[in-house]
């Protein structure tokens, strides 16, 4: 038996192939929308992927499940509890699923979302009753449990998910054998959790000493714990939760309708009528010429997460992008199902050469000398654009905490009385934040702090927060 697991760290995801080397039948769970590295082993090696499993309707990415089937006929598996638009096999507890020396066999183990299940891997080579491996899907994480809170806009509610994530942890997935190898679909990064390790494999006595929703407690105190301090979701989690039930174009026929080279004439027309604008350069280009209206998710982070939380699914999106990088950047929004993209900025930022009317820059500062204009007649307000739970940790004195998911709905807030410095660790959505600024016409003073608060506290200035109280006694 062959168990590979392929790690996506975009997207913090994780699947899996596992392969019979007998017969050369093969299974995926929880494949990412771009299958090609699956399609490319399978070939490499001569194996037949016949099989797919959903442990759930994922929610931070659309998985590939449709694409699979489409260009192999496999077939697609989920929960017996599941509803989708497609032709599925249910499986329910217990179920088997077997080719060659290879089982499968099926724990319901809901709790993240209804439906979810968890697969027994056996080797039955060498056990027909020890299973190898678990793959755990959102249920259990190494570090953590998948959060209950993703839908209650449709339906379900937190306590109702914890209660059965209570039940699937202590009464299934606790009880295997400790030497049990544990896979789950997300490691650190991914929202789907909030105290993920950057591990991608563990067992399950490793997770019942160190996982700190595997240790003794009652069923209340249970709920209390994986309900609080939860990340905030991006409003897109629910469309893509909907998407994977529904039947829907695969990612390359997506993509050969997004790939339009369009005229700089053409976008300001479409810009105008309401399309989206997503530059992918690094903050470094951007902040150097831009154009105006444009806001920046750069390739080089968690691009997919961010421009899924900072655009929308529904008006059209056009992508300005280094030449030769435009095709990654519609498929990452591919993989996140932003199927709405109408195409790219022909030529990326050369073609505003002849129209410096269009561009726009976004000023920079240094810690240094944002520190010398504290204090002064000069003094900027310090916008600190991080999770309210970093800024608790830990912040530049003074400043004021409007975390990036929210930044669009709270615009008003913003000051524009006084220059505005913007940061957030480490620069990455601080360049995000400046854009929408300047796109809502308030960051016409804004400024980004180069390196963010990692430069910041590097530089040993004033740090005020509840980690520096705790070091300070």
């Amino acid at each position: 038996m062959i168990l590979k697991q392929y790690y996506l760290g975009c997207l913090s995801h994780a699947s899996y192939m596992i392969v019979d080397e007998v017969t050369r039948i093969a299974a995926v769970v929880d494949p990412q929308r771009d299958i090609d590295q699956y399609l490319q082993d399978a070939e490499e090696h001569g194996w037949l992927i016949r099989h797919v499993f959903l442990t759930h309707f994922h929610a931070d990415f659309l998985a590939g499940h449709i694409e699979l089937r489409n260009r192999l006929d496999a077939r697609i598996y989920l929960g017996a509890r599941a509803q989708a638009e497609y032709d599925f096999v249910p499986v329910s507890e217990g179920d088997r699923i077997e080719f060659g020396e290879v089982r499968l066999q099926i724990l319901e183990t809901p709790g993240h979302t209804p439906e979810g299940i968890s697969i027994l891997v056996f080797d039955l080579e060498k056990s027909h009753e020890v299973p190898h491996a678990v793959l755990t899907g959102d249920t259990l994480f190494i570090g953590d449990v998948g959060r209950p809170d993703l839908l209650a806009s449709i339906g379900v509610t937190a306590d109702e998910l914890a209660n059965m994530l209570y039940e699937s942890v202590t009464q299934k997935l606790m009880t295997l054998p400790d030497e049990t190898l544990v896979y789950p679909a997300h490691g650190a990064g991914s929202m789907c959790g909030k105290a993920l390790s950057d591990e991608t494999v563990s067992t399950i006595g490793e997770q019942k000493k160190y996982n700190y929703a595997l240790q003794p407690m009652s069923r209340a105190a249970f709920i209390r714990l994986v309900e609080v301090d939860q990340p905030d979701a991006p409003e897109y989690f629910v469309y893509d939760a909907i998407r994977n039930r529904q039947e829907r174009e695969s990612l390359e026929q997506s993509m050969q309708a997004a790939m339009k080279p369009l005229a700089l004439d053409d976008v300001l027309n479409r810009q105008q009528s309401g399309n989206q604008i997503v530059d992918v350069r690094e903050s470094n280009d951007f902040s150097g010429g831009h154009l105006k209206g444009a806001v920046n998710v750069g390739l080089r982070g968690k691009y997919a997460t961010w421009a899924g939380t900072v655009l929308n699914h529904d008006d059209p999106i056009i992508v300005v992008a280094e030449q030769g990088e435009e095709q990654e950047a519609v498929m990452r929004l591919g993989r996140i199902g932003f199927d709405n993209v109408a195409g790219y900025l022909e030529g990326g930022m050369s073609a505003l050469d002849a129209r410096p009317d269009l561009i726009q820059q976004t000023d920079r500062i240094t810690a240094a000398a944002l520190n010398d204009m504290l204090g002064t007649d000069e003094e900027p307000v310090v916008l600190d654009i991080r999770s309210g739970k970093e800024w608790a940790a830990g912040h530049i004195q003074g400043s004021i905490n409007i975390p990036l998911q929210q930044l669009t709905e709270r615009i008003d807030e913003v000051p524009t009385e006084r220059p505005v410095v913007v940061h957030c660790e480490g620069g990455y959505r601080s360049s995000i934040a400046c854009s929408l600024l300047q796109k809502h016409g308030v960051g016409d003073n804004a400024m980004d702090l180069v390196g963010g608060f990692k430069a910041w506290a590097a530089s040993h200035f004033p740090v005020d927060g509840e980690a520096i109280k705790a070091l300070n006694g």
